[in-house]
């Protein structure tokens, strides 16, 4: 037996449910709203930090934290960890112009996020080999015929099982 618990939205003196709060509110509102106005504060020192720097630096580097006194920026490179190392008055400056009242700068590097290799995907089954055949033999356009049939194929090749007959490779592994 499924039980449900009164929504906690039928406060209406009328009983009619008032309608839902927008995500963004219900997490403002809730446990992680802390966590969600820091982000926030953070994206906005970033793009107010960016503003005060020369535009090669700018495009550089990223606000990770403000931790008391000390202004956390990520760098894609090494070599950029190193030339901003020579830059920390100007870094301290803009943060400075940016509100930011800090007096140290730590520089991580966080290099940017290789998009991840496209794996293959599971070969087709034989019912699945099967219906893109049976498909594409009851479609008229011959391009989307075309394109039914190397899908068909593009899956793991049918074994001969010795008798003549056709199974499927993947299904003789169990």
């Amino acid at each position: 037996m499924v039980r449900s618990r009164k929504s906690s939205t039928t406060s209406a003196p009328d009983g009619t449910p008032n309608p839902p709060r927008p995500a963004t509110r219900a997490v403002a509102e809730g446990a992680l709203g802390a966590v969600v106005d820091r982000a926030r504060w953070l994206d906005a020192a970033d793009q107010r930090l960016r503003r005060h720097l020369p535009a090669a630096l700018a495009a550089a580097l990223r606000l990770a934290n403000v931790d008391g006194d000390t202004v956390v920026l990520l760098v894609p490179t090494p070599a950029w960890k190193a030339r901003l190392r020579l830059e920390t008055t100007t870094l301290l400056v803009a943060a400075h112009a940016a509100g930011i009242e800090a007096r140290a700068v730590t520089l991580k590097v966080l290099p940017p996020v290789a998009p991840s290799p496209a794996r293959p995907g599971a070969p087709l089954s034989a019912v699945a080999r099967a219906t893109l055949e049976a498909a594409a033999r009851s479609v008229a356009d011959p391009e989307l015929r075309a394109q039914l049939l190397r899908l068909a194929a593009s899956g793991r090749r049918p074994v001969s099982d010795g008798k003549g007959e056709s199974t499927d490779a993947s299904l003789e592994k169990r």
